[in-house]
């Protein structure tokens, strides 16, 4: 059984359009690399064809497995997660104690996740350390190599 996927309404979708552009645009373009691998002619001896069998082949299984992460989903309202502590859909504000430097994160499912846009898994160590804490408190996150970082929250929205 997959393991439970939590997604927000946008996250959610990005899914069904990804799965709609596999479906559609992906698999023409695929079906018509076969039929005009098939115009060279022996199938049996064609690497164009071969290639074309196998990329449809992994589009299917890519297809099917967003397919079921769609099923797997959980959908957070966001619209009802509380603010008072940190959770999935939330917006965190955090000061760093060491550096004082600011930084905001959305905390967002592992589908979902992009740090470079500042959205968080909830299954990172930074995600995962700062879930189910209140504005004011400071939480330790435990970094590879050093001691670990000391992040203070500083404010918590949903947006």
């Amino acid at each position: 059984m997959p393991k439970e996927l939590i997604l927000t309404p946008q996250g959610l979708e990005d899914l069904k359009a990804k799965i709609e552009h596999l479906s559609t645009d992906r698999r023409r373009e695929v079906a018509d690399r076969i039929r005009d691998a098939r115009e060279f002619g022996d199938i049996s001896e064609n690497s164009e064809y071969d290639d074309a069998k196998n990329e449809q082949m992994m589009l299917e299984k890519q297809i099917a497995d967003l397919e079921e992460k769609l099923r797997a989903a959980t959908v957070i309202d966001e619209e009802h997660v509380p603010t008072d502590v940190v959770s999935v859909g939330t917006i965190v504000h955090v000061k760093d104690q060491k550096t004082a430097k600011s930084q905001k994160y959305k905390i967002v499912g592992s589908a979902e996740a992009n740090p470079s846009n500042g959205r968080l898994s909830n299954e990172s160590p930074v995600g995962k350390a700062l879930i189910g804490h209140k504005r004011g408190e400071i939480v330790s996150v435990p970094v590879p190599r050093g001691p670990a970082r000391k992040l203070k929250i500083t404010k918590i929205d949903v947006g």
